[in-house]
């Protein structure tokens, strides 16, 4: 019997200290249990935007979009001054930069593939998603299809007419030059919100296109120029 004790407390110690490494030395790698992750992995299977407004902001502190997107791999979220509840969700998430500590928050809209990057400004409880200008999008799903398109005559007959192919490449040119007009959207509508994306492209013209969030898919209606 004090075989199996002695053996037992081993065990807890081992388990005890294993369970503290992986908190501090593999949060942000792994244990998609932990709340943190959690959030952060949601945020990251979103896509990232910054407005207009903002990225005059970022542009001026010197924040490029590699170091705002890491924030949400190795940034710590303050959870006591968030805002979690309601249909707009808005983190607080701090990092050091360059010996600073650095505050930047992240807006979630329920419901859609949309999420922003923001410089502080005001109350986080009072803040209110972004309904003027462009935001361009800086961080997709890491996955390898994100796009869906319905088998519908009207919508292959404007594809044609844009020389889209498929949804691979319409997924590639949302990837290189997607922006969403946040004045045509309606990132808090219920039942879905919706994201108006605007597409330039190299021949001049402008591809638009109403979305929505559709089964972890951005789901494209219809196709017009702007």
């Amino acid at each position: 019997m004090k075989n199996f004790w002695r053996r037992l407390r081993l065990y807890g110690f081992g388990f005890g200290v294993g369970l503290i490494m992986v908190f501090f030395f593999f949060r942000n790698r792994g244990c998609t249990w932990l709340p943190e992750n959690r959030v952060k992995n949601t945020f990251l299977g979103k896509v990232l935007v910054i407005s207009d407004a903002n990225q005059r902001i970022f542009d001026k502190q010197g924040l490029s979009d590699s170091l705002i997107v890491s924030f949400l791999n190795d940034g710590a979220i303050a959870f006591g001054s968030s805002k979690k509840q309601g249909n707009l969700k808005v983190y607080e998430i701090e990092k050091e930069i360059n010996g600073k500590n650095v505050e930047l928050w992240f807006s979630m809209p329920e419901d859609a593939y949309v999420a922003e990057a923001v410089w502080p400004k005001g109350s986080i409880q009072k803040f209110k998603s972004t309904t003027e200008g462009m935001g361009r999008m800086i961080h997709f799903p890491n996955v390898k299809s994100f796009v869906y398109l319905k088998e519908n005559d009207e919508l292959k007959k404007q594809m044609a007419e844009f020389g889209i192919k498929d949804e691979e490449q319409l997924q590639f040119l949302l990837m290189k030059n997607g922006l969403i007009d946040f004045s045509k959207s309606q990132l808090n509508a219920e039942p879905v919100p919706e994201q108006m994306v605007v597409i330039p492209r190299k021949n001049g013209d402008t591809l638009t296109s109403r979305t929505t969030w559709f089964k972890d898919h951005i789901e494209f209606y219809e196709f017009g120029r702007n």
